[in-house]
């Protein structure tokens, strides 16, 4: 399954860093869309408006900018990792926020920024790692 992944990326993707961090935050949102999915249901969440309220928790803007800032607090980031999150959270969207301000926004952008660009360099085990993170300190804050 690895290597059809692989090749269904280098089929658009030479090297992430040459994307617009808009690009790469577009297939971020859809990545850690799955991933929280597929994490909702593995914790056997299985009704459809559950699973809705549930995913909010992780895929909202807040949630997304409040889980970078924990990774940027805690030092959990590379230096080239630093640098996406700064061109994701500095890219022009030219799209108003509507359930957000706009720094929780261009935050959550970075983040999304941040998994795009872990997907598309092909750095599964990175990937993985940073989102089990997330979900961890989601959950942890949803037990406060």
């Amino acid at each position: 399954m690895e290597e059809r992944v692989e090749m269904l990326i280098h089929q658009f993707v030479r090297d992430p860093k040459t994307l617009n961090s808009l690009a790469i935050a577009y297939m971020g949102d859809a990545v850690y869309e799955i991933y929280v999915r597929r994490h909702l249901l593995a914790k056997g969440e299985v009704k459809p408006n559950q699973l809705q309220k549930k995913a909010v928790s992780y895929v909202s803007a807040k949630a997304q900018s409040t889980i970078i800032h924990f990774f940027l607090d805690k030092n959990e980031l590379t230096e080239e990792e630093l640098s996406v999150v700064r061109r994701g959270r500095n890219a022009k969207s030219h799209t108003v926020p509507k359930n957000t301000d706009v720094q929780t926004y261009r935050y959550s952008t970075a983040f999304e920024a941040l998994i795009g660009y872990l997907f598309l360099a092909q750095n599964f085990e990175r990937l993985e790692e940073l989102i089990e993170k997330a979900f961890q300190f989601v959950e942890g804050k949803e037990e406060d």
